[in-house]
């Protein structure tokens, strides 16, 4: 045994077992001790035992699984930023079925099957037969037959394409392939018209808009308990449309406007299956119902993108391993301002973010932090930052804000 090696055996040793060496090394010894080999027995057990435990924490430390590297998206930019207005962070309200205590290891990831040209800004690789069969499961819902249906689709006509041809031509550039291929399939009927784009997602409009029974207030601002008893009458009213096994209200939003008006939107989830069932459902299958000036029902959409391409489950950090990483700036947002510190954080959940250019379809921890230059008569902004949910080790670009606006 190295001199280093006894030096940290020996550290090892119980208290009261030091304490009787040091006694008997105190009186005079015989010629011959036995206090030495006794130490040097315990120090070499010590020893044994500690490397082994080593060894077994080390066989006991999960092996991770082999996944393809995920890239984080960050060039996906909007109008504005993600900011919502309310006098306090309770107002802020959704459905959302995670909470911090659910026992979550994994989360699946989806490749997003539509890509883009960065450049024009071109969507390809829709599946249109897909699409066809959605239009046509949708207007089922509806009560229509599906062989009485003239479904076309937005592709341009010849004398439009020529217009847009001359257009590009003279200011310097070329029309790109794929410019003029259609992106939605469309039906309509009396009183309906029913799209369905190269996402999934089926836009059903009503015209003339349907308005609600007496009693109901289905508009723009009215309160919780009002669009909470709005969107209980069209579960009722469309269940057959909304199409789940256990269709779930998720009356989000709680926000204001610039003039201090607060609103609430409705959506429906599917809240059968696992707890990673629900919050797949709640990101992506969903039913939104929109309401007019007048509070009638215009519109529906509702949402079914296609996640086929699953990419695998990845092993996923907790909330608070990510308010680290947001503390140290990995984290992408729309927000103008860095991330004002830990004592403005008033909220954090579990999403996937589920833009049309995203790469994957991957879950974030959306942190809702206060921004203090922004607040005026008690009136506050939270601003949204994301913090990518993955570990790290199956990312090929941990974000890092510098300054630039990024979704």
């Amino acid at each position: 045994m190295k001199p280093e090696q006894f030096s940290d055996a020996l550290g090892l040793l119980p208290d009261d077992i030091l304490a009787e060496t040091d006694a008997l090394r105190s009186q005079k010894p015989p010629r011959k001790t036995v206090w030495w080999k006794w130490a040097c027995a315990a120090a070499c057990l010590c020893l044994a035992v500690f490397a082994g435990t080593q060894s077994y924490l080390r066989q006991a430390e999960p092996q991770l699984p082999e996944l393809p590297l995920l890239t984080i998206s960050e060039n996906n930019v909007g109008m504005g930023f993600e900011g919502y207005m309310a006098y306090d962070i309770s107002e802020l309200v959704n459905a959302n079925p995670w909470n911090e205590d659910l026992p979550l290891s994994t989360l699946p990831v989806f490749e997003n099957p539509i890509t883009y040209d960065p450049k024009y800004h071109l969507a390809s690789g829709a599946d249109f037969d897909r699409m066809r069969e959605f239009l046509i499961d949708i207007a089922g819902r509806f009560g229509l037959d599906a062989g009485s249906l003239d479904i076309t689709d937005d592709a341009p006509d010849e004398e439009t394409r020529q217009e847009i041809t001359e257009k590009m031509e003279l200011t310097g550039g070329p029309v790109p392939e794929g410019y003029f291929d259609p992106t939605r399939l469309i039906a309509e009927t009396d009183g309906l018209k029913i799209e369905v784009d190269e996402h999934l997602t089926a836009e059903i409009s009503f015209e003339p808009p349907v308005a609600l029974p007496d009693g109901y207030d289905f508009t723009h601002y009215a309160s919780y308990e009002s669009i909470a008893a709005a969107a209980e009458y069209l579960k009722s009213e469309y269940q057959e449309v909304i199409g789940m096994d256990d269709p779930q209200a998720n009356i989000f939003g709680g926000d204001y406007n610039i003039y201090k008006q607060q609103s609430y939107s409705i959506e429906f989830f599917d809240a059968s299956g696992d707890a990673v069932q629900q919050i797949i459902h709640y990101h992506f299958n969903r039913a939104a119902f929109y309401c007019d000036d007048n509070g009638e029902l215009f519109l529906m959409r509702i949402f079914q993108p296609d996640l086929s391409k699953k990419v695998g489950d990845y092993p996923i950090i907790t909330s608070k391993q990510a308010e680290k990483l947001l503390l140290n700036g990995n984290y992408i947002t729309t927000v103008p301002y860095e991330m004002p510190g830990a004592a403005y954080v008033k909220k954090v959940e579990l999403v996937y973010r589920t833009g049309e250019q995203e790469q994957y379809y991957m879950p974030y921890y959306r942190f809702y932090a206060e921004i203090p230059e922004l607040e005026e008569d008690g009136m506050k902004t939270y601003g949204a930052y994301y913090v990518p949910a993955v570990r790290s080790e199956y990312l090929s670009n941990m974000p890092i804000w510098d300054g630039s606006f990024n979704s």
